[in-house]
C-alpha cells in the first residue's frame, strides 16, 4: 500500500522536492567526479545559478556532508555519507564481526589487514589493522579505487552471481561495464573462484603483494574481502602460503557469523 494519493486519472500523484533534489544532485556530482569542486564549477556542471547552489552548499557543509579543501574554495564530500553507510544493518554486521578477527590475525601474523567492500562500483576500506611488523602499508578508512582496477574489487566481483555483479557495477562507466563482460575478465573471475583467494602484485602500490580472501555470507556471495598488503623487503621472505591459510580461516569464521 502506498501513502501517495491517487490523481484523477488513477495514477499516483508525484511530489516535487526541488531543494532536496538539488542537494542530492550536488552529492551525486561530487561522488561521480571524485575531486573537490568550487561552487561555481558545481553550478556550471548542474546548469543552475551560483546563488541557488550556494544556499544548498552552505546547508550541506553545515550538516557535515561537504568539507572545504584546505586553502581553497573547493568543496568535496566528507566522511559523513561513508559513516552513514557503515551504520546500515549490513555495514554494522561487518564492522562488528570482522575487525576483531582481523586484529587476531594481525597479532598472530604481524601483517596489516584491510576490510574492503564494494560501493558504487568502487572498493571502500571499512576498517584496518596495523599488525606489529616494523614496516607495513596503512590506508585510511574510506579509501577506494575503481573495482576493476583493484585486486580486492576483482575478488569480490568474482564471488557474485551475474545479476549481483551487474548490480554492484551499475554506477560504473560504460567502458567499465563493457569490460566486466569481456572474455579476459570472466576468465580471471573463474580463476579466482577456483583458487578461493587472490595473490597478485598491487595495482596501486609498488613492492606490495596483495593477498585477499572473500568473506562469504549466507547467500553464498562475497559480502566483503580482507586484504593483506604484504611488503616486498630485501633479505626478508614472506610466507605467502601461511598468510593465505590464516586469512582464509578468519574469512570463513567471519562469514559463518553473518546473518542472512
Amino acid at each position: 500500500m502506498s501513502d501517495l494519493p491517487e490523481a484523477e486519472n488513477g495514477e499516483r500523484a508525484s511530489y516535487a522536492a526541488p531543494a532536496l533534489e538539488k542537494g542530492l544532485d550536488i552529492l551525486e556530482l561530487l561522488a561521480e567526479v571524485g575531486e573537490p569542486l568550487s561552487t561555481r564549477e558545481i553550478a556550471e556542471r548542474l546548469a543552475r545559478s551560483k546563488s541557488e547552489i550556494f544556499r544548498m552548499v552552505f546547508v550541506l557543509q553545515r550538516r557535515g556532508y561537504l568539507a572545504r579543501e584546505p586553502g581553497t574554495d573547493r568543496l568535496g564530500l566528507s566522511r559523513r555519507l561513508f559513516d552513514l553507510g557503515i551504520r546500515t544493518p549490513g555495514g554494522r554486521q561487518l564492522t562488528s564481526i570482522v575487525p576483531p578477527l582481523m586484529e587476531r590475525f594481525s597479532e598472530e601474523s604481524g601483517q596489516a589487514a584491510h576490510l574492503v567492500v564494494l560501493s558504487r562500483a568502487q572498493t571502500v576500506v571499512l576498517a584496518t589493522t596495523s599488525g606489529h611488523l616494523d614496516a607495513s602499508v596503512a590506508v585510511r578508512p574510506g579509501y577506494g579505487r575503481p573495482a576493476l582496477d583493484a585486486n580486492s574489487g576483482l575478488l569480490i566481483l568474482a564471488f557474485q552471481s551475474e545479476t549481483r555483479r551487474k548490480a554492484l557495477m551499475r554506477d560504473a562507466t560504460p567502458d567499465e561495464r563493457l569490460k566486466l563482460d569481456s572474455a579476459d575478465v570472466l576468465q580471471l573471475f573463474a580463476e579466482i573462484r577456483a583458487a578461493g583467494h587472490r595473490v597478485a602484485p598491487s595495482r596501486d602500490i609498488v613492492a606490495v603483494t596483495d593477498i585477499i580472501c572473500p568473506v562469504i555470507g549466507p547467500t553464498g556471495h562475497a559480502e566483503a574481502a580482507i586484504l593483506v598488503p604484504a611488503l616486498t623487503r630485501r633479505g626478508v621472505e614472506t610466507d605467502v602460503g601461511a598468510i593465505v591459510s590464516a586469512l582464509m580461516a578468519i574469512c570463513q569464521e567471519a562469514g559463518s557469523q553473518l546473518a542472512a
